[in-house]
């Protein structure tokens, strides 16, 4: 059913590049009015694709948390399952949520292991990450498709209200700056333990032939996946898979995943596709790719990971998976005292 004309109207009055969650919702719109032209098998295979994606990282993720390690028993299937669980908890839930819950899911498989190691290890894959991604962003930038840099914080309500208001926003810097270095001072007598156990997380970037075999040449094979998983999703929405366009797609990503105030980049990664995708194809055909993307990723991935709760760790609710984790750090401080 087409838009009303009002609708249309007020589409057309919004800025090309649209606004926060508004911009997901304007585009959700125009999503389930052409869900019936989706191809349904490439969705399908798309997704098989995404999934294999998601178990090649968490791979790479397991390596690295046998090396900080070494003596212990780890399960793979329990690290597959934090990982996956963690990933689809963040396509609900905004400023990340879904890492707490994968900190917990570790640290409880992990035997003898530590949150500070634990949470250390994340950043290993971000090494990766931030490569890829910025080559994919640059990429982006040089065919001239991305907006121009002061146009960036009207992507985000959030982002955009600290643009507008400068003082509040060094003063907010200020603030955390200042409160960090309270905490340091207040943990004084713990930090070097601290930091011993931090380094303990990202060991295994000590040994570089390791590190280059075991986690980067994975995540890499992983991405093999994402590729395919974005291309299919391009055809299945009728815009056309195509190495430029997924590689546009991975840029969006990269850029959306820096802005975590909405679940998943939402209302960002509708953004920057409509801009991107401007002159390849119509704007509606647009728009409802922009939506059916992140929601098949977030409704498969949230899936995944709720089944791999209830089979794996037979919890049954992300609420479950924090009330054992402050369980477990009440029983630890129980046991130091």
């Amino acid at each position: 059913m087409p838009p009303s004309p009002v609708a249309v109207q007020v589409h057309e009055s919004l800025p090309p590049v649209f606004v926060g969650a508004g911009g997901f919702f304007d585009a959700a719109g125009r999503f389930f009015d052409s869900l019936g032209q989706v191809e349904w098998i490439p969705l399908l295979v798309a997704l098989a694709a995404f999934g294999i994606y998601l178990t090649l990282r968490s791979r790479a993720y397991f390596n690295v948390l046998r090396a900080a390690y070494p003596g212990e028993t780890i399960q793979w299937r329990r690290i597959w399952g934090a990982y996956v669980a963690s990933y689809g908890f963040n396509n609900v839930v905004p400023a990340r949520g879904g890492d707490l819950i994968k900190l917990v899911l570790v640290k409880n498989s992990v035997p003898g292991s530590s949150y500070p190691a634990v949470g250390s290890s994340f950043a290993v894959e971000l090494i990766f990450d931030a490569v890829v991604g910025g080559c994919m962003v640059l990429f982006a930038v040089s065919q001239g498709v991305f907006p121009k840099l002061p146009d960036f914080p009207d992507l985000d309500p959030v982002l955009a209200f600290l643009a507008e208001h400068p003082r509040f926003t060094l003063f907010l810097v200020t603030f955390l700056g200042v409160a960090a270095l309270v905490g340091f001072a207040l943990l004084s007598r713990r930090v070097r333990a601290f930091w011993a156990r931090v380094r303990q997380g990202v060991v295994i970037l000590s040994d570089r032939r390791r590190y280059l075999r075991e986690v980067f040449l994975v995540q890499l094979a992983g991405w093999c996946f994402r590729f395919t998983a974005f291309w299919l999703l391009l055809d299945a929405f009728q815009i056309g898979g195509s190495v430029q366009n997924v590689l546009f797609c991975l840029g969006v990503n990269a850029v959306a995943a820096a802005v975590p105030f909405t679940p998943g980049g939402a209302g960002v990664q509708q953004a920057l596709l409509v801009k991107v995708f401007a002159g390849t194809a119509a704007t509606a055909t647009v728009a409802s790719y922009s939506v059916g993307q992140q929601v098949a990723i977030g409704v498969f991935s949230f899936a995944l990971g709720f089944i791999a709760l209830v089979v794996i760790f037979r919890v049954r609710s992300f609420k479950e998976v924090i009330r054992r984790g402050k369980a477990e750090r009440a029983a630890e401080a129980a046991a130091r005292s």
